[in-house]
């Protein structure tokens, strides 16, 4: 099991003496992977545990949290991703006004002096410190100075293209999710918890799980076929990632998660669920009433259920049917 160790007073005596890595690893994708294995491989070699250390807020959040890239993983979803690869430790850091005027040698005494690092993994183009002025070379030097060698981590390619988390992000925006999980290794998705919302979608007769995703960006945006991983079982739904202006207007600011299931009548309230996103329908969009975005969330449903290669929904006098047995998920 991963240790996390939050922040650097808590670094205690037997966190030192490790093989280290320092970056975002964020959505811990294949180009990531490839460079954990030579972590963990270094650790094994020396007897030693390996160590990634990462800053919460991510930097560039902490500068501007509306214009910072989406995040493909939160944290708690990193650290699973890099539990399943095999890292022991995990420092994080908190990224505040104290760490960004932190000077070069000040960081280097932390490797140094409070852990000791027995090897550095970083790469060639990683600044740290007071406006960015330590550099690769820096620790190089440092490196020589106290006996531990730092070693470049160059990335993979894919169809002679870089993975990189910034490729992702490209790929899931335009809904590339196969090409997005060959990068990733894995495929594209969300973990939450599930929380009362206004239940507007039973008044429409699509009733809907709503998970918060705690993100002024999110990867994604629009409505897609989704899975949806409940404890054990995996059910198909359709899902919609925004601020749904036709019900919200201009008030909502932070994106939600709304997945409606197929034939599903289950109270799932408080349960953290993963969403897995497969296709992409739509972009959001406002309508002119509840009226006519309820005639198009219906469409969602027949397209995602054709994507599934599920029989068609039941039909509700709603859609001009004579079924009046409906589905209600939590």
């Amino acid at each position: 099991m991963i240790e996390i160790i939050r922040g650097l007073v808590n670094i205690k005596p037997g966190h030192k003496h490790a093989v280290v890595t320092i970056g975002n690893f964020d959505g811990v994708h294949k180009g990531h992977q490839a460079l954990l294995r030579r972590v963990r491989q270094a650790a094994a070699d020396q007897g030693v545990k390996s160590m990634l250390i990462c800053f919460e807020p991510q930097p560039r959040e902490f500068f501007d949290e509306y214009q910072a890239p989406a995040r493909l993983t939160r944290f708690r979803e990193k650290v699973a991703l890099l539990d399943d690869q095999g890292i022991d430790q995990v420092l994080c850091v908190k990224f505040n006004l104290a760490t960004r005027t932190l000077s070069t040698q000040a960081f280097i005494d932390i490797l140094v002096k409070q852990l000791a690092v027995t090897a550095l993994y970083v790469g060639d183009d990683f600044k740290f410190g007071n406006n960015r002025q330590g550099s690769f070379s820096d620790l190089q030097v440092a490196g020589q100075a106290h006996g531990f060698p730092v070693t470049n981590l160059y990335t993979l390619v894919h169809d002679d293209l870089r993975i990189s988390s910034t490729r992702i992000r490209e790929c899931l925006a335009a809904g590339e999710f196969d090409l997005a999980a060959q990068m990733l290794g894995h495929p594209w998705s969300i973990t939450g918890k599930i929380f009362h919302g206004r239940q507007l979608g039973r008044t429409l007769d699509v009733p809907t799980a709503n998970i918060q995703l705690h993100r002024y960006v999110a990867p994604v945006a629009g409505v897609f076929a989704v899975q949806m991983a409940i404890d054990d079982q995996v059910h198909q739904g359709v899902a919609n990632v925004g601020v749904r202006p036709t019900v919200e207007g201009s008030e909502q600011t932070r994106p939600i998660l709304e997945v409606h299931l197929f034939d599903f009548a289950e109270d799932i309230y408080g349960k953290t669920v993963k969403v897995i996103f497969r296709h992409k329908i739509r972009d959001e969009k406002k309508f002119d009433d509840l009226d006519e975005l309820k005639q198009a969330i219906f469409r969602d449903i027949d397209e995602a259920r054709a994507y599934f290669q599920l029989g068609a929904e039941k039909e509700s006098p709603a859609r001009g049917g004579n079924e009046t047995q409906q589905e209600r998920p939590i």
